[in-house]
């Protein structure tokens, strides 16, 4: 009787970890991947995760990332200045082009827009959000899931981290491009990046290039910043402020996603993201799926 009810426990656990995990199985992954502000144009199905936010009855005003079947990762200030809230969102996955024809892509209305609760609109701080659609989405080679930073993740500065988005090309543009842009730009530390911002937290991560000319801009909000390691794209960040765009010695500022992961949890729990642990030291990295150590140790305890 004691060994029957230590093998039904360990399976209702292993099914537990199961349901944590499952998300791993398909997340980060592009199969059309090869690989804003200096960029150039992505080819069709580069980031399946790619998110265009969407006034119903308007256009793309912000960036979002897909993290399972249900939730787009966003930023709160996305949602700052929207008058009605969640039933006047859509978005839209799949999507290559703004306009024309899209045969990948779907489009979706929105349920609910949850924000932060200690998002602060003048340091950015907690610039984090996350939207519910209306229903499910059928994941596909187009619709796929990004990999999370789990909690404890690092990233040294000199990562090469890819940006993506319909942002403007320039600051100051009225237009944004058509075609989704993609860009690759190196981290840098908070302590560099406070020195130009002087409101750098550790809930932040800042990435650009020295001299300037490439960066997120108006429109790419709420975007992700994505990490590749072997075939696995993972974000670490969310696209969130920046003096102007690509200003030399100002890098943009992004959401520390790695901060998040319990408060993620907390909205997402039916069917958790893929949180990934990982350490980038600005050459390589090191990685491991994220499995909770007190149910590793309870697992541990009823094999011995």
């Amino acid at each position: 009787m004691i060994f029957r009810l230590i093998v039904c426990v360990a399976g209702i656990l292993l099914l537990n970890i199961a349901g944590c995990l499952c998300q791993l199985n398909v997340c980060g992954q592009a199969p059309f991947n090869n690989k804003i502000v200096g960029g150039e144009e992505a080819t069709t199905g580069s980031w399946p995760w790619q998110a265009s936010i969407r006034l119903i009855g308007g256009g793309h005003f912000c960036g979002g990332s897909l993290i399972n079947k249900d939730w787009v990762l966003s930023a709160a200030h996305c949602f700052q200045s929207v008058s009605h809230g969640a039933s006047s969102i859509s978005v839209s996955l799949g999507r290559q082009t703004l306009s024309g024809s899209n045969p990948d892509a779907i489009t979706k209305t929105v349920s609910q827009v949850i924000t932060h609760s200690s998002y602060s609109a003048n340091t950015q701080n907690n610039d984090i959000a996350l939207v519910k659609l209306s229903s499910s989405v059928t994941f596909t080679d187009y619709i796929r899931p990004v990999c999370l930073a789990a909690s404890g993740s690092t990233i040294d500065a000199g990562a090469k981290t890819w940006i993506t988005g319909w942002g403007t090309l320039n600051a100051g543009d009225s237009s944004l491009p058509d075609t989704l842009q993609e860009v690759q730009i190196p981290t840098v530390s908070n302590t560099d990046c406070n020195k130009a911002y002087g409101i750098i937290t550790s809930n932040m991560l800042c990435a650009g290039l020295t001299s300037g000319g490439k960066d997120s801009c108006q429109g790419d909000s709420g975007g992700p910043m994505v990490y590749k390691n072997d075939s696995l794209w993972i974000q670490p960040g969310i696209v969130s402020f920046g003096r102007s765009c690509a200003e030399p010695g100002f890098p943009g500022v992004y959401t520390r996603v790695s901060q998040y992961q319990s408060w993620i949890n907390s909205y997402t729990s039916s069917d958790p993201p893929g949180f990934v642990k990982f350490a980038a030291n600005g050459g390589s990295s090191n990685l491991h799926h994220y499995l909770p150590h007190t149910l590793f140790i309870f697992i541990l305890y009823l094999v011995l």
